[in-house]
């Protein structure tokens, strides 16, 4: 079928969503944005009570469900106490890594809602002062962050309000270049939930109606496990958007979309990735088929959680996943075409 992708507002979607704090645990902001736009393109949404977003596009048959999933938490951290010295000790919030976080923007966010600016730094910052600044090991342990107010002590800081269970939002730094590449924290999975938001747009404006009735779900807890244990139970086979891994033993690039054959929970619905790998193939869409190991995605959390579904996985590639992530406008432009071929199919 002939349709047409809005790269514009693709990309628009992408930075507006990536910019906006999410962190696991505190999505409520954010899903709003979802919900302002499944509705203007005139289709249902509902929310979970843990805050999961679902949004309906009806289909010319309800013989079956298609769940389609990505999920809109992300990376982050909160603060675990308060030194002597007015510093934040910090716990992670999902699996980011450490040593990229050293030297990064944040900011604070106090039960009250009061925002406060600061940075992760090493406990040995300056190497004029630490024999250890340039090799002393970067993890919670041997980090902080710095406050950007005037705080000496713990009693200053608890002062501006700011306590133990508090949010840190790390500074994504999205930047989105002219050549089309998507350079941000949270690419993971917040590109996969922008090409879910293109799917809707060319849905809406191509007036597509898909096979069968089809529901995305969007989850708030992903990063720790259980984003998808519960979803709707009339959903009979689903396909997790989420990033494609990219580094030795693998095949998947910036500009394809990844299909995965098996990750840690083990294989993927055999039917279901052979039509998909087929579907790609006929349609020249550029893709790549890939085994990861140390992944998991919302299908296997909603397996664990006992639905009754078969499941897929695929996702635009990202390279330098928990770090500083990068994609190309190719690998999402790639998915939401295999995702409305697999639709029509």
């Amino acid at each position: 079928m002939k349709y047409s992708i809005n790269k514009d507002y693709v990309l628009s979607t992408a930075k507006k969503i990536l910019e906006f704090d999410s962190p696991t645990g505190f999505c409520f902001d954010i899903m709003k944005i979802i919900e302002d736009i499944a509705k203007g393109f005139g289709y249902k949404f509902e929310t979970t009570r843990k805050g999961c977003g679902i949004i309906t596009i009806p289909g010319e048959s309800n013989e079956k469900v298609v769940g389609l999933s990505a999920h809109v938490d992300t990376l982050g951290a909160m603060v675990r106490s308060i030194t002597s010295s007015g510093t934040l000790k910090f716990t992670l919030l999902g699996g980011p890594i450490p040593a990229t976080m050293d030297s990064e923007y944040c900011k604070i966010r106090t039960r009250d809602g009061r925002i406060y600016t600061g940075t992760f730094l090493s406990t040995s910052p300056a190497v004029h002062v630490y024999p250890d600044s340039k090799d002393k090991k970067r993890d919670p342990e041997n980090m902080e962050v710095r406050i950007d107010e005037k705080v000496l002590s713990k009693r200053d800081v608890e002062a501006l309000g700011i306590c133990p269970g508090d949010f840190i939002f790390i500074d994504p730094k999205t930047t989105i270049t002219e050549s089309g590449f998507i350079k941000s924290r949270f690419i993971d999975d917040k590109g996969s939930v922008s090409a879910l938001m293109g799917l809707l747009e060319v849905f809406n404006r191509e007036k597509i109606t898909p096979k069968y009735t089809t529901k995305i779900f969007i989850s708030t807890y992903e990063e720790v496990g259980h984003g998808s244990s519960y979803i709707p139970q009339d959903i009979t086979e689903m396909i997790a958007v989420d990033m494609g891994c990219i580094g030795d033993d693998l095949s998947c690039t910036e500009y394809d979309v990844s299909i995965c054959a098996k990750d840690s929970g083990g294989p993927y619905d055999y039917n279901m990735v052979t039509t998909l790998v087929n579907l790609a193939k006929d349609n020249n869409i550029r893709y790549a088929v890939d085994i990861y190991p140390m992944y998991g995605s919302d299908v296997g959390a909603a397996l664990r959680g006992g639905n009754d579904i078969r499941g897929a996985l695929i996702g635009p590639g990202v390279h330098a996943s928990h770090g500083m992530e990068r994609t190309h406008y190719e690998a999402i432009e790639n998915t939401i075409k295999l995702l409305i071929e697999y639709l029509m199919y």
